[in-house]
């Protein structure tokens, strides 16, 4: 136990896994405070609540703390969600882009704002979440002294690993942060939280982007006005018609509403607004052994180039084996075994096997 009581604030959003960060949390001897963020969501009829933060998960975050004898604060961050999250996704797929907001809401609110906040407001020593990752520290020795540098290792449930999300942190941040669930599987988590005879053991894990409501698509239709087109195969046969380009991605073989395939989209021809297809998954405008990123970020500062890693392109894929250059001013990945389909917006993460080193937007 704890013998001074660190004071930590705990972001609670009603799920399972922040719920049982907290309880672990306390168990350790930790003075805990719950925290319910709460974002922006559209107006309109039959939308429904944002997912992360709806009226329902407010109230079960208030009988999770109940249960665990900890006070709960809500906090508003709808205006700075929505500037810094929502518009920009709008915006990244105005120009073509698929963006991770997932990825931006952890840099710019979960681990800015809301540690920021946690510090100003209750004087917390620390910030935790229920992510699935693992804080390590080594001490290296930079210019004749011994520094220690906080890093991320993937959880010991590899099946929700959640590193990809948070290759943004910096030093700064990472030494007033804690993961409480780093070395359990998901189902000691439930388990855990029956135990705890908490309400919502057995609630689904979200999936979907938070705020989107009901469907990604209807979103997009809401704030884009994406225009119909063509669908063309390679040879330029019109094969059928897309419903906006901004619905689609590359390497998508399902909802095509195409016949005689599978087909693959390959490549988007966006001054003519059409969308380009193949019967080839291994096309090679699906291969990229050259991937270019920008806004850079690398947890324990740059590494010397040419670097030998592991990059992985988006969530759930395996990391594969590349070397990071400079071509000029720019940074690129090179592969001799290229991943498929990779896709401006979206984030390129660096490994050195499990440890995360850092990460950037893949441009």
């Amino acid at each position: 136990m704890i013998k001074n009581k660190p004071k930590v604030v705990v972001a609670m959003s009603g799920g399972v896994d922040s719920s049982v960060a907290a309880a672990l949390l306390k168990q350790q001897g930790y003075e805990v405070i719950g925290v319910f963020m709460q974002f922006w969501y559209p107006s309109g009829v039959d939308y429904g609540e944002n997912r992360c933060c709806s009226l329902e998960s407010f109230h079960e975050a208030q009988e999770v703390a109940r249960v665990l004898d900890i006070p709960i604060h809500k906090v508003n961050f709808g205006k700075e969600f929505k500037k810094t999250i929502v518009d920009e996704f709008i915006n990244e797929y105005k120009i073509g882009h698929t963006p991770n907001p997932c990825v931006a809401c952890n840099k710019f609110i979960k681990f800015d704002l809301l540690l920021k906040y946690a510090q100003t407001v209750f004087g917390a020593d620390y910030l935790a979440t229920g992510h699935y990752v693992k804080i390590t520290n080594c001490e290296l020795q930079i210019t004749n002294k011994i520094n220690k540098i906080y890093g991320l290792q993937r959880p010991t449930a590899k099946d929700k690993d959640q590193t990809y999300f948070l290759y943004n942190l910096k030093q700064q941040q990472l030494k007033h942060l804690l993961f409480p669930l780093a070395d359990y599987q998901k189902s000691e988590i439930r388990a855990r939280a029956k135990k705890l005879k908490l309400k919502i053991h057995d609630k689904a894990d979200s999936q979907e982007v938070c705020f989107v409501g009901k469907s990604h698509n209807d979103f997009l239709k809401q704030y884009l006005k994406p225009k119909t087109g063509k669908i063309i195969d390679e040879s330029g046969k019109v094969l059928g018609q897309h419903r906006g380009l901004v619905f689609y991605t590359l390497g998508q073989r399902t909802g095509l509403g195409l016949s005689g395939g599978p087909w693959y989209v390959i490549e988007f021809k966006r001054r003519s607004n059409q969308l380009v297809v193949s019967k080839n998954s291994d096309n090679l405008k699906l291969l990229n052994h050259q991937i270019f990123f920008k806004s850079v970020n690398w947890l324990a500062g740059a590494p010397k180039l040419p670097l030998v890693c592991q990059a992985q392109i988006r969530y759930r894929t395996k990391a594969v084996d590349c070397t990071i250059k400079k071509i000029g001013t720019k940074l690129v990945a090179e592969f001799k075994a290229p991943p498929h389909a990779a896709t401006a917006g979206q984030s390129i993460v660096f490994y050195d096997r499990d440890c995360l080193l850092g990460g950037g937007i893949i441009s």
